[in-house]
């Protein structure tokens, strides 16, 4: 009787392990920054307490308040949806560990300015206030580039996540896209006017589109979030989806409402 013949032993399959593991290790890592980054702006606000001063103007506490808080908060929440992006993890983290050393230069330079007692943006005063203003803005320029490409990705390929978060993503993103906007034309049109020497109108040419920005930029963490919430409850499909809508709808609101605002008093 002939041997029965046996199969040869198959190659080990490849295995996306290591990707893995560094996507966890820079989700950690920005969850761990972002605290930072909010911890530093509260403790900012215990300096303002305590120092006093105008809490608007170029020149405040207000500044690191508020960039470390809300670029913190953005660091965990981008994070944390970019999860759900159907995004190679090598691509992923790469993109959120320059994210992260770019949220940490931006509320540095600010903070530096800060405690220097000099405006952090559209600073040319000296070459070194210059240089930090510069970095600023550069520093920008990078962090519009990542959070389109987080942005478009979300919108090339359907998000994962239990119901509704495709579309929670995507909102939060596209939302997300009008602060990124608005903030570049604050910084454009304040680098102008500081180039043809109207300094003093600089720093209140950004004034108008403030609110526009801070309500935009946080999209990407709330709607996502109020998803996530929902998903928890014992409530019936539709009517989680009809929740996520009229928080939509509301939030869309909100931004229509500021860009008016802004394009009146422009």
């Amino acid at each position: 009787m002939d041997p029965v013949p046996t199969e040869a032993p198959s190659a080990p399959a490849r295995t996306s392990a290591p990707p893995a593991r560094g996507a966890r290790r820079v989700e950690r890592l920005c969850h761990a920054t972002g605290v930072l980054l909010v911890l530093s702006g509260l403790a900012h606000l215990v300096v303002f307490a305590v120092d006093g001063g105008p809490w608007d103007g170029p020149v405040s506490w207000r500044k690191p308040v508020t960039f470390g808080v809300s670029f913190g908060m953005t660091l965990i929440a981008v994070a944390w949806v970019t999860s759900y992006l159907r995004v190679g993890p090598r691509l992923r983290t790469l993109l959120l560990a320059v994210f992260a050393a770019d949220c940490v230069v931006e509320v540095g330079g600010i903070t530096l300015q800060a405690w220097r007692g000099v405006p952090s943006h559209l600073d040319m005063e000296t070459p070194f206030d210059t240089a930090v203003s510069m970095t600023l803005a550069v520093g920008g320029g990078v962090l519009v580039v990542l959070l389109t490409v987080f942005a478009v990705v979300s919108f090339r390929h359907r998000p994962s996540g239990p119901a509704g978060m495709d579309l929670a993503v995507r909102s939060g993103f596209a939302i997300l896209l009008v602060a990124l906007v608005s903030g570049a034309a604050m910084i454009a049109r304040g680098v102008v006017l500081t180039r043809t020497g109207h300094q003093e109108a600089a720093y209140h040419s950004t004034a108008p589109l403030k609110p526009l920005h801070g309500v935009s930029l946080h999209a990407v963490l709330v709607l996502p979030a109020l998803v996530w919430l929902l998903s928890r409850t014992p409530w019936s499909e539709p009517l989680r989806r009809r929740i996520l809508y009229a928080a939509i709808g509301c939030y869309v609101t909100a931004v229509i409402v500021a860009g008016v605002w802004a394009a009146l008093a422009y």
